[in-house]
């Protein structure tokens, strides 16, 4: 029968291993305070059942590649990430497709234009850039598909992170922005090489950061690419909005002598 004092020496032992053992795997316990590395976070179950449609069972098989292939890119995901040492480097490269240094510098290039060209330019970027705001939000909202659970549990992110992932806003941004830029500015192989780098870096690094899956982003570059043909087909020209202007301020002119008149008359 072993003594109080050897007990006590025997969990003393047992307590000093286990630390030994968790001190020589750091990394082994850094990853579990991630919550993208969390098993109970991204378990998700795709039930199959023969009895369903075949449209049911190709969609849950998607699904379960579009996962799949979400927990092997988002290797930027935390700062315990195997990438985690570039993820402030990502999140700069991210940073460069939100959506408000972009409208906030067309807006200001429209009203420092120096040509009338190139406050069109801006104009129509601008109006492109609402359009894509607006698609993006309604889409979202109509699919109502939740973001990674990575997103909800970064304090930052939630201010600055939608509830809704489908589509990427930033690739639908940085698609629409890319065939803008190629159609009306790059007019070198070395631009043309710069803003098609750029979308495809905006895109990769929604997944990197395990912002959004890939069907989101796949989608919102298909979308950004398809809303520039709706911006070329109704593109504004400075004589048209001076028009449009004009117009519009003689309707208004119109209306008020209307309504003096009347008070005139009725006096």
């Amino acid at each position: 029968m072993s003594s109080p004092a050897s007990r006590r020496n025997s969990c003393r032992g047992v307590a000093a291993g286990s630390r030994a053992s968790s001190e020589s795997h750091p990394g082994r316990r850094r990853a579990y305070s991630c919550p993208y590395f969390s098993s109970r976070a991204q378990a998700e179950d795709f039930p199959v059942s023969l009895s369903q449609p075949m449209f049911a069972i190709t969609l849950r098989f998607l699904l379960a590649v579009d996962l799949w292939l979400f927990k092997r890119l988002g290797v930027c995901a935390c700062e315990e990430s195997p990438w985690g040492s570039i993820r402030p480097l990502v999140r700069l490269v991210e940073f460069s497709g939100h959506v408000i240094p972009w409208l906030v510098g067309t807006v200001y290039t429209l009203l420092r234009g120096e040509s009338v060209a190139e406050q069109e330019l801006m104009l129509n970027l601008t109006l492109a850039l609402i359009l894509d705001l607006l698609l993006v939000r309604g889409v979202k909202t109509l699919v109502r598909r939740r973001t990674p659970v990575q997103n909800r549990s970064d304090i930052l992110s939630a201010f600055l992170v939608e509830r809704y992932s489908f589509p990427s806003g930033h690739a639908s941004r940085a698609g629409m922005c890319a065939r803008f830029f190629l159609a009306q500015l790059a007019d070198t192989a070395s631009m043309r090489v710069l803003v098609v780098s750029w979308a495809v870096l905006v895109s990769l690094s929604r997944l990197l950061l395990a912002r959004h899956y890939v069907t989101d982003v796949g989608f919102g570059l298909a979308m950004g690419y398809c809303q520039y043909s709706v911006v070329e087909r109704f593109w504004v020209t400075w004589d048209c909005l001076h028009d449009l202007l004009f117009i519009q301020l003689r309707e208004s002119l119109d209306r008020a002598y209307d309504r003096l008149w009347m008070v005139d008359w009725k006096h």
